[in-house]
């Protein structure tokens, strides 16, 4: 077998949300195997951060302040991007996440979620995967090829209790991601591919609240989700690298519309 089916040397990537923990230990993967990265986020100075750490370690790689439901942030990003790498071979949208004002609880009950909590939620995850894809997915199909690969959830196709707009919103990702894959290989070209990674549970600032108790010892519904996680832990950063690898590789080339789950077994057991 040739390693070349996994060469990702001089790939131009684009990655949105860059500055958490897990699409920054992506991009920082992505950047040992040879890709030049593009760090977007709206925290400049996380984005930043994580760009500084690539280059020191030899990588060629940027940082940008967006928001990604700004187009103006998105085009003026798109702009830079292609002026410093001189194009774009993969965009990834990480940009998500959850919050505690839009889940239920004993003191917060579905019927009193407030709407603008439940819009952030809804609008961050799902607009803020396909505005880029629109921004970024331009540029792919005047040159007729690139890779987009979307971040989901476990949650879109096993809504979780607690967390309705999170769940609502991921499954409308991976929805999108089937829906873009075929739109742009039909409309555009079959060299453009779109897959999603599909993470189970990984101990995050967002879910922390949920998971893990003051004390540092797991919650009870952390304690139900690894007794229900076969593999016996919750993911880390790095689980989510060599996947990704994979899907935006040439060894992946007849690979588009996947929705990959990274989830330590969680979607295979019944429960019993």
């Amino acid at each position: 077998m040739s390693w070349e089916l996994f060469d990702l040397k001089g790939r131009v990537v684009v990655a949105t949300g860059a500055g958490g923990v897990l699409v920054g230990a992506l991009c920082r993967g992505l950047a040992h195997a040879g890709a030049r990265v593009a760090v977007l986020d709206i925290d400049a100075a996380a984005a930043g951060k994580v760009a500084s750490e690539l280059a020191e370690a030899g990588a060629d790689a940027i940082s940008i302040r967006c928001d990604v439901l700004e187009l103006c942030d998105l085009e003026a990003a798109r702009e830079e991007v292609r002026s410093h790498f001189g194009g774009l071979d993969v965009l990834i949208n990480g940009a998500g996440g959850n919050k505690k004002q839009a889940s239920t609880s004993e003191a917060l009950s579905f019927f009193d979620l407030p709407a603008d909590a439940l819009r952030w939620v809804l609008e961050l995850n799902l607009l803020g995967t396909l505005l880029p894809c629109q921004v970024f997915g331009r540029v792919m199909a005047e040159q007729k090829r690139g890779c987009v690969l979307n971040i989901s959830s476990m949650n879109a196709s096993r809504p979780l209790t607690r967390i309705p707009a999170y769940s609502a919103a991921k499954a409308a990702v991976s929805n999108f991601t089937q829906w873009l894959a075929v739109h742009m290989a039909f409309t555009y070209s079959p060299a453009i591919r779109v897959n999603a990674l599909q993470p189970g549970f990984f101990l995050t600032e967002q879910n922390r609240f949920l998971l893990q108790s003051e004390d540092g010892g797991w919650t009870e519904r952390g304690e139900r989700i690894l007794d229900h996680t076969p593999a016996g832990r919750f993911g880390a950063p790095e689980d989510l690298l060599a996947a990704a690898i994979w899907l935006l590789s040439p060894g992946a080339s007849f690979v588009t519309g996947a929705v990959v789950p990274i989830d330590g077994g969680f979607s295979a057991f019944s429960g019993v």
